[in-house]
Order: C-alpha cells, then sequence, then structure tokens
C-alpha cells in the first residue's frame, strides 16, 4: 500500500458518468491523496467501473459497497469508521459530481495543516460562490445557514456545506452512533458536534458548481428534515455532555 496521510471519502449512487474522472482527477494531485469509494449499491454500474480502476491503483484506491440505498449520513459514518481503522490523519468529504472541485483539497488540508480542527469548503463565506444553480436553490441553501446559525448562535457561513477536511482527533472524539441525521442534516449535526466538542472550524472559501452529468440527490424533503432536526439538535446538546478537546 502506498503510503498517505489523507484519505478521501466520496459516496455514490448511480455516479457512472463522473466516477472514474474525479478518481483520475484527485489522483493527478501533487498531494498524494488515497480514495475511498462508498457506493450504495448503485444499479448504474458504479462500483464496477472502480473495480475496473483498482488495480491500476494499488494501495490507493478502495471500495466498500453497502447494501440499499442508506444515505449520504451513513456513508459518510461508514467511511469515518474505516478511516479511523488506518493510519489517516485527514478525512475528507466531497462529492462525486465536480460540485466540489478536486482542486481545492491540498488548500482544506493546508488549513488543517495550519491549525484548524475541521476546515469546511464555503460558498458563503466570501459573498455567495455558486455557479449554474437555480436563484431558488441559492436562496434556499443560503437561508438554510443563516436560519441554522440563528439557532445555534455558531458563526459558520455554510452549515450545509459539504466539503470538508476533519482531522483525525475530530472523528475520534465524535461518538459517530450519535450521529441521526441523514442528509443535508448530517453536515449541519457534524459542524455543530465539532465545535460543541470545542474542536476549531475554518472556513475556506470555494467555488460551488452544479453538476453538468448524472442527476442530483437534493430534494425538498432533504432540507425540511435538516431545519426540523436543527431545533431537535439545538435542545439535545443542552442535555448532552460535550468532552472538550484540549
Amino acid at each position: 500500500m502506498s503510503v498517505s496521510d489523507s484519505i478521501v471519502l466520496i459516496p455514490t449512487y448511480n455516479e457512472k458518468e463522473n466516477i472514474e474522472k474525479i478518481i483520475r482527477k484527485v489522483f493527478s494531485l501533487v498531494v498524494p491523496f488515497h480514495v475511498l469509494v462508498i457506493d450504495d449499491s448503485s444499479p448504474d454500474g458504479t462500483a464496477a467501473i472502480v473495480e475496473k480502476l483498482m488495480p491500476e491503483f494499488p494501495g490507493r484506491l478502495f471500495l466498500e459497497q453497502r447494501q440499499g440505498k442508506l444515505g449520504l449520513g451513513r456513508a459518510y459514518i461508514h467511511g469515518f469508521r474505516w478511516a479511523l481503522a488506518r493510519p489517516y490523519q485527514f478525512v475528507f468529504e466531497m462529492d462525486a459530481d465536480f460540485s466540489h472541485n478536486p482542486d481545492d483539497l491540498p488548500r482544506l488540508r493546508e488549513a488543517c495543516l495550519n491549525g484548524a480542527d475541521v476546515a469546511v469548503g464555503s460558498r458563503y463565506i466570501k459573498g455567495v460562490n455558486v455557479v449554474n444553480w437555480p436563484m431558488g436553490r441559492v436562496l434556499m441553501s443560503y437561508s438554510a445557514s443563516v436560519y441554522v446559525r440563528f439557532i445555534t448562535g455558531m458563526d459558520i457561513r455554510d452549515f450545509t456545506a459539504g466539503f470538508k477536511c476533519y482531522h483525525r482527533k475530530v472523528l475520534e472524539a465524535i461518538e459517530l452512533d450519535n450521529i441521526r441525521s441523514v442528509g443535508y442534516g448530517f453536515q449541519i449535526e457534524m459542524k455543530f458536534t465539532a465545535v460543541m466538542h470545542g474542536f476549531r472550524v475554518v472556513e475556506v472559501p470555494i467555488i460551488f458548481t452544479d453538476r453538468t452529468e448524472g442527476v442530483s440527490k437534493m430534494s425538498r424533503g432533504i432540507f425540511k428534515e435538516a431545519a426540523l432536526g436543527v431545533i431537535k439538535m439545538k435542545i439535545g446538546s443542552w442535555f448532552r455532555k460535550y468532552s472538550r478537546s484540549s
């Protein structure tokens, strides 16, 4: 196995148009990232494409297949546990559809090397940096982060962002079994929990570009789940003890 301190987790469901291109792009970067694809039994053959690529990238490309479409949050929890069983120091979340630019991975890693415990690729830390989204979706996403800031009192501009780098110690401290959210709520809950544990969250400005191939998994139902989940999360925090990072 090649040596790396960084693993990029890419959850997939029907991403045959994008998966090979995103893997090759990550492996073209100067930093020797490893990649773990967590596939939820995609009927379009996404996992088969990854399996075909694995001999080309031995010890760098890995695949975990789950039975059924079990949700984004559960996919990342699965990936976190997989990464923590190995000596990675930096664990990344990234979409397969190029809405997150792989060229920004080293910037997130650099932020963690320079003191961040969680580095967030933020669409809203410097204005609104979103390309190819309809205005209604931009407003829904931006408003969601404003709403979460109001409820939690935490000054994170892009609470729903899914492009992140975690220092290993964050994932070790968070009780992953207690993370209940699935969609956008998962991204909110992980950031909230990290801050409650005393970890430093730093936002790194990125440009988010909507997918050009494949089908979006986003829906209003996911936003509704997140909106209700934030209130439950905040109330639950009043009765929960958090270990504080040193």
